[in-house]
């Protein structure tokens, strides 16, 4: 179009107004509902918010040369040469019902009520994480042990912070508390507490005692504790010494003791002592038998011990009368005496002593071993005029047995005389040396 020189330009402006409700659907119990959102006003005959035309309300709306364009909710200011050409809506897209709410809200009877997003899953939060409703909103939770990084939730590294006292161990979404052996976690999960060992079972086979973290083992007297430190080997004490019994040491659990031979008894706990049978009543002579006690054992001898041409004159004593011819060469009596001597004896020892019982004015006395020395082993050592000594000259091993005759040789001078009288001794050597 020509005119006057001026050339006029149209705009046309595509507004595109997205109708929230202005003619929406009637509300449920709309009778009570008369307030509108801004740009609206309740219509009382279709009891719907109608658009104020804000361009005929408005006394000069647009100043100047601008144009009042009304549209749903407000107005436009636009160049008198402009058009509006409402955009038609998405054939798809069904006009949403009005919400005069304010956002996350929705309206419920006379009131707006806050939308649940997370109950009705209109939340974006990730699959890790707990949709949480807030007033008007919602927020998107870690679990526990995680932050969150923008969208993503991390796993938190609790060990990083030393929560445990000896060893922490991560793991998603938590941590978890460890000890050193000997040790447990006390009720906070946190803390290592010290095990008693001894009353949990611990492996030591006598005695357990308990320290801090850990345990030892010791075994009772007699028992030493073995390589593994826990089991109790028997000492066996006899290996150690030959001399820890007199006779014969036998082991036992934890200890060893001694024992003696027959006719021996425990003296203590170690030594051996001779059982004298004869004063216990163990002996089984007869009434016409002597009890002899030796080492070890006892002898049983006849009460009468006299063979011709001797006679007997009291016990143990025998005697040769004058008037038989068969005893001019033999000792006028003869007195009978036992002892017991143990073997393996230190040499030379004194073992006997000779005692004459009476003793003639003017005499002279000499002591000799008359027989039952074969072999040298005894010799007699005179003391005085009236006594002389027995003496074990060489080391002798029982059980064995000696008879010997000690006779003692009378001379007087004065009234010329000379007799003799002997000491029958049996001896006997015991099969050990105590």
């Amino acid at each position: 179009m020509q005119g006057a020189g001026v050339s006029r330009v149209c705009v046309c402006i595509c507004v595109s107004v997205l109708l929230r409700g202005a003619i929406s659907q009637p509300l449920t119990e709309s009778d009570t509902y008369t307030e509108c959102t801004d740009g609206y006003h309740w219509d009382p005959q279709t009891e719907h918010c109608k658009d104020i035309n804000e361009c005929e309300t408005i006394p000069d709306a647009c100043k100047g040369e601008m144009k009042c364009f009304n549209h749903y909710g407000g107005y436009l200011c636009l160049p008198r040469s402009a058009s509006v050409i409402p955009a038609s809506e998405p054939a798809t897209a069904p006009p949403e019902a009005f919400n005069p709410c304010p956002l996350g809200y929705e309206p419920q009877r006379d009131s707006c009520v806050d939308v649940d997003e997370c109950e009705r899953d209109e939340h974006d939060c990730q699959p890790s994480q707990q949709c949480i409703n807030t007033l008007g909103a919602f927020t998107c939770q870690c679990p526990d042990g995680y932050r969150k990084v923008g969208t993503e939730c991390i796993d938190i590294d609790e060990c990083r912070y030393r929560y445990c006292q000896h060893r922490c161990v991560n793991v998603p979404g938590s941590f978890s508390c460890q000890c050193e052996p000997g040790f447990q976690l006390a009720g906070n999960n946190r803390s290592c507490i010290d095990v008693n060992e001894c009353d949990m079972g611990a492996p030591c086979s006598q005695r357990c005692y308990n320290t801090y973290g850990t345990f030892l083992c010791r075994c009772d007297q007699g028992y030493e504790l073995g390589s593994d430190g826990f089991a109790c080997n028997d000492i066996d004490e006899c290996s150690y010494s030959s001399y820890l019994c007199q006779y014969q040491c036998v082991n036992e659990p934890g200890k060893f003791s001694c024992v003696c031979p027959d006719g021996y008894q425990l003296l203590g706990s170690r030594l051996c002592q001779d059982v004298n049978e004869c004063e216990t009543g163990e002996h089984q002579c007869t009434d016409s038998q002597t009890c002899v006690n030796i080492h070890g054992r006892y002898q049983c001898v006849d009460a009468n011990q006299c063979q011709e041409p001797y006679v007997r004159m009291s016990e143990n004593r025998c005697v040769c009368p004058v008037n038989k011819p068969a005893c001019r060469d033999l000792p006028f009596s003869i007195v009978h005496r036992y002892m017991s001597i143990t073997s393996e004896r230190s040499v030379p020892s004194d073992i006997f002593q000779i005692q004459a019982t009476s003793v003639s004015p003017g005499a002279y006395n000499t002591f000799r071993i008359r027989s039952g020395d074969d072999n040298g082993d005894f010799y007699i050592r005179q003391i005085n005029n009236i006594s002389a000594m027995l003496v074990l000259a060489r080391a002798v091993s029982g059980p064995r047995e000696y008879t010997l005759d000690l006779e003692m040789v009378s001379i007087n001078p004065l009234l010329s005389y000379q007799g003799s009288s002997a000491l029958r001794l049996s001896i006997y050597v015991g099969p050990y040396a105590f």
